[in-house]
């Protein structure tokens, strides 16, 4: 019989990524914060931030199903979406949307999701030049 304790295998090879949850925690923080933006002030401001936020982990998503160029690729875009959430982010505060301690907190969440991200390419772009070497 297998122990409780051992984990439990995935389907899905991204849900075994760090980046990939605290993406899923990052679309919950931003669905929070835009919930109470009036709408004629923001003209889709709240859309467009929910949208950003969900394209980090819709891009680790679809690339994990790809090669490792392919994935690589799909991560970069995962950054340009984290860096689309600092704007918005930016955008917010300045509208006055959100306050000093929600974009702290934005910030931190996009910093620290751009390092996890920039790891994994790099870590991938290794593997991928070693494996080259082996040719």
């Amino acid at each position: 019989m297998e122990q409780a304790t051992e984990r439990q295998v995935t389907f899905f090879r991204f849900e075994d990524l760090r980046i990939y949850h605290k993406s899923l925690d990052y679309i919950t923080w931003v669905h929070d914060a835009v919930t109470n933006f009036p709408v004629e002030k923001t003209n889709g401001l709240a859309e467009k931030f929910t949208a950003s936020a969900q394209a980090i982990s819709l891009n680790i998503a679809e690339g994990s199903a790809r090669n490792k160029n392919q994935f690589i690729y799909y991560l970069k875009m995962a950054k340009s979406a984290v860096r689309e959430c600092l704007v918005l982010t930016s955008v917010c505060i300045n509208l006055k949307l959100i306050d000093e301690l929600q974009e702290e907190e934005s910030r931190t969440s996009l910093m620290e999701m751009t390092k996890m991200l920039g790891a994994l390419i790099s870590s991938l772009q290794r593997n991928n030049h070693n494996n080259q070497d082996d040719d």
